[in-house]
């Protein structure tokens, strides 16, 4: 490989790591779209921190518990020390991963993925979850349960070993983080009034507009999540990538409109959005197997669950305010799945994936809340809950201009 054609391959996940970073903001601006007005500064607070701790964590640790190197693989689990270990010389450089990247250029593009699956649970558990301890369970769930399922087969561990096929993190990062936002709503409790006698009560989210920004830069952030884990600028194979990524993001669309429709009777804007998003989460872990036509099935079928999934979880009383369960965990299984069926794995190998990665997280992120809960509580008071996060935790409102008065009186109470 020559040195060009190394420093454009570099130079190209550079830039997709730099769209992987604007996620952050479209989840940001997502989830404080969706929720009610005196939640917002709480979720951005959270989106922002979950990111400085995501970076932080998967450079003391979680790199090399991901990647722990060649002595390990096949196996479960392995650690290669703290910190980051530079090879010197070339062979951190033009040598390092077949002569495709640099050492500190795989580092920061998987980085950005580890923080990536700790903001899904976020939006899952707003509006009612004390902070300091959602940051605890951030800081485990992502030093050690995310980069441990990612070395199964990112990191030549045992799924890896027996054929298992995610090619951008259906599995790896969005089921993930689904898993672990199940395990947090079911033991955190719907919000106060969400579920009554009378039926499921609505609890919309204060802005829409926002909302849809968050949906179009995780999109644009998206082609850098798919499009950067070719880890080469490959034309034909980025290329591939884009298309499929794209279909499967209209196309979910679609069939989300389509069924809710039909479904509710209600051109519902917001099950549009997550539409997207679940077309996407669909197309992630084979995005670079399927073929455009396939893209545009497996996007469809995922935007077509959602509206299903989105009822199923209402009727068990899992209160999930911006829908991350629907998008992340039932589409990223779908998505895995959907490569035994339209792409390059076998379907049994990809169930497997599914039951394991699934029992995995699911348990860690459980018993972990579990003891936070019983030491310092997971939930705010009803009384915060009412007056919103702003106020009672932040001691501030996300617009000033129009709730000051709302914000003086909720302070005076």
């Amino acid at each position: 490989m020559t040195e060009v054609t190394f420093t454009i391959n570099n130079l190209w996940i550079l830039i997709a790591t730099m769209m992987v970073f604007i996620m952050h903001l479209g989840f940001a601006s997502l989830e404080a779209g969706l929720v009610q007005q005196k939640n917002t500064v709480n979720i951005l607070f959270k989106n922002v921190i979950i990111l400085c701790i995501g970076l932080l964590t998967y450079y003391v640790s979680g790199f090399n518990l991901m990647y722990p190197g060649a002595e390990y693989a096949g196996g479960i689990i392995g650690f290669s020390g703290f910190g980051l270990n530079l090879p010197d010389g070339a062979a951190g450089l033009s040598e390092y991963a077949d002569r495709k990247y640099a050492y500190y250029t795989d580092f920061i593009f998987q980085a950005m993925f580890a923080a990536t699956c700790a903001s899904i649970v976020s939006g899952a558990v707003a509006e009612r979850i004390k902070l300091m301890p959602f940051l605890v369970f951030v800081f485990l769930f992502v030093s050690i349960c995310y980069p441990i399922t990612g070395m199964w087969k990112w990191g030549g561990g045992w799924l890896n070993e027996l054929g298992f096929v995610d090619f951008a993190g259906s599995a790896l990062v969005h089921s993930v983080g689904g898993w672990g936002a199940l395990a947090a709503i079911i033991l955190l409790g719907a919000r106060t009034g969400k579920y009554t006698e009378k039926g499921v009560r609505p609890i919309p989210g204060h802005n829409m507009p926002l909302a849809t920004i968050g949906v179009f830069l995780l999109w644009f952030g998206w082609f850098g999540f798919n499009g950067g884990s070719v880890l080469s600028a490959d034309p034909g194979a980025v290329a591939l990538v884009f298309v499929t990524t794209c279909l499967g993001a209209a196309s979910g669309a679609l069939t989300t409109f389509m069924v809710s429709y039909w479904r509710f009777k209600s051109l519902d804007h917001s099950m549009v959005l997550n539409g997207i998003l679940g077309g996407l989460v669909g197309i992630t872990a084979g995005a670079d197997s399927f073929t455009p036509g396939s893209a545009i099935i497996v996007g469809a079928i995922a935007g077509a669950i959602i509206p299903f999934s989105v009822v199923l979880f209402d009727k068990l009383k899992l209160d999930d305010p911006v829908g991350a369960t629907s998008v992340h965990l039932v589409c990223g299984i779908w998505g895995t799945l959907a490569v035994g069926i339209f792409g390059s794995g076998n379907f049994l190998t990809q169930l497997l994936g599914v039951v394991v990665i699934g029992a995995f997280t699911f348990t860690f992120a459980f018993v972990v809340l579990y003891i936070i809960k019983k030491a310092v509580g997971l939930r705010v008071t009803e009384d915060m809950e009412r007056r919103g996060l702003d106020i009672t935790e932040h001691e501030m409102g996300a617009y000033q201009n129009i709730d000051r008065g709302n914000f003086a009186m909720a302070v005076a109470k």
